[in-house]
């Protein structure tokens, strides 16, 4: 007796199609697998046979082999136990194995037959449509994830015996309402509660309309945290295409919790106790995506930078880069989508009150050395904007008028995407901080003047290539703002002007 169903497991962010075979044959009745089974496949073989059972259905007392194929593909997840326990059911001729063509199943299952809630069911359902099936079967908890996706018919299923009566054509899956995450709502925290502080407004400002990354310096109490926090409220919605990649990646880490599709930017805020695995992603046996992949089409705040581990924020440099995490192991690679915005803050020294206007700062020069230096000058090179945040003044903290609110900053920053959104609409790139460097040169059109001010910023302030080229995109960010077809002079000394947060010293010694 033989059945075959077709699942899915999920190995990084995306969806691997799997041939599940059963073969019920003579012999001791036992329940074995074949095919590289990971762990939570192999913990299968003591949930299937009770929830059969349990389901009111018959289990065979007889050898049962379970093939997953390709046999070169490591199977993780229990989301192979809905269509290990199907296959089984159709060799048994329990279903009808006309009525399993063209389905994906994919659910993991309890003792008592219960379709539990299963991680990754939305990149399931992308890879159905794509490999051209036209029903997918999954858990009802996690039916609003998939019904995002077009041209697939998601049947949403609560037990196992539900399935039977679907496959039978005894019972009919209820319409499943596709709904968002509530749409875009402004968040809570609003740039209007804060005072003064507006070379930092700014900054902000110019990081949201380009995605420039940006690093806020200043002493305790300044307002750090509070401006980064606000990066959230400026941000354009998601795209559809956007927000479809920043679903899925939320969905293999098991995030959704039966929700829709995000609209709003993802914002992720690890503690500074984060190790390199939870930051990048990654693991021993099953890979999941990190914090930074998290972020992804959103932001990344690493409040106190400076006490993050070092090893954890210099593995940021690839996905600062490309946009991606990498993650090898023996067992295989995965890639991971990384392409975020981050905004970090921290003290200028230990004590946090170097240049202070009110306290002395009583760190030793050494000590001082050493906190600059866990900060590499790769690491900072690929921060577009660096900015002091200096103390509140006391009539900045008595007075009674607020700053401008989000929402009119917002549409400023939707304006300035949007341009950019026009310019390269022929590329793959929507926004000027994720742009190449040779591809950066030639969109910025950069005036004589502006031309002249840069080569004299090379020579005095000993920028590399990639800062060159990070200065240029700020540039464009800064016209695109004001509306400018070119970049001029003004455009390029502020954008300049953002890369002088540390002290001369301190920059020479990291540029080395």
């Amino acid at each position: 007796m033989y059945g075959r169903v077709r699942g899915m497991t999920v190995l990084g962010v995306g969806g691997h199609p799997v041939t599940v075979e059963a073969f019920v044959g003579r012999g001791l009745p036992a329940l074995t697998f074949t095919g590289l089974p990971g762990a939570a496949v192999a913990d299968a073989r003591d949930r299937i046979r009770p929830a059969v059972e349990h389901a009111g259905l018959e289990w065979p007392l007889r050898r049962v082999v379970v093939n997953l194929a390709p046999g070169n593909l490591r199977k993780e997840g229990a989301g192979l136990d809905l269509p290990i326990a199907t296959s089984v059911l159709a060799a048994t001729g329990q279903v009808p194995g006309a009525a399993l063509a063209g389905a994906v199943f994919f659910g993991e299952l309890s003792l008592r037959g219960e379709v539990l809630p299963t991680s990754g069911v939305l990149s399931v359902a992308i890879a159905a449509a794509q490999t051209g099936s036209s029903i997918v079967v999954v858990p009802k908890a996690n039916a609003v994830e998939a019904a995002h996706v077009d041209g697939i018919r998601v049947v949403a299923v609560s037990s196992l015996e539900q399935v039977v009566l679907f496959l039978r054509g005894t019972w009919r899956a209820p319409e499943i309402e596709v709904v968002t995450n509530g749409g875009w709502q402004s968040p809570a925290a609003d740039l209007a509660d804060v005072r003064g502080q507006e070379q930092a407004r700014r900054a902000l400002e110019v990081a949201a309309a380009g995605g420039h990354n940006l690093l806020l310096v200043g002493s305790p109490g300044a307002g750090k945290t509070m401006l980064a926090r606000r990066v959230a409220s400026i941000l354009p919605e998601l795209t559809r295409d956007e927000a479809l990649e920043a679903t899925q990646l939320h969905s293999v880490a098991g995030l959704l919790a039966g929700r829709g599709l995000l609209r709003q930017r993802p914002f992720r805020a690890p503690h500074h106790s984060i190790s390199t695995v939870g930051l990048l992603g990654g693991g021993s046996r099953v890979m999941r995506p990190g914090e930074a992949s998290l972020a992804h089409r959103g932001v990344l705040f690493l409040d106190e930078l400076t006490e993050f581990r070092r090893d954890a924020i210099e593995a940021l440099r690839q996905p600062l880069e490309d946009g991606c995490v990498v993650v090898t192991r023996a067992s295989g690679s995965v890639t991971f989508p990384a392409r975020f915005t981050l905004v970090a803050a921290a003290n200028p020294c230990p004590c946090g009150f170097r240049d202070d206007p009110v306290r002395m700062c009583g760190c030793r020069d050494d000590q001082r050395a050493r906190y600059q230096g866990k900060l590499s000058g790769p690491l900072l090179d690929r921060i577009d904007l660096r900015v002091r945040v200096p103390r509140l003044t006391k009539h900045e903290l008595l007075g009674a008028a607020s700053g401008e609110p989000s929402a009119v900053v917002r549409e400023r920053v939707v304006v300035a995407r949007d341009r950019q959104l026009d310019r390269y609409r022929d590329t793959v790139w929507t926004c000027n901080a994720h742009l190449p460097g040779p591809l950066a040169r030639r969109q910025a059109s950069l005036t004589d003047e502006a031309e002249r001010l840069l080569g004299s910023a090379v020579d005095a302030s000993a920028l590399s290539g990639r800062g060159f080229d990070r200065v240029i995109k700020v540039g464009r960010t800064i016209a695109d703002m004001d509306g400018a077809a070119r970049v001029d002079v003004g455009h390029i000394a502020e954008a300049l002007s953002y890369r002088e947060a540390l002290e001369p010293e301190e920059r020479t010694a990291r540029a080395s």
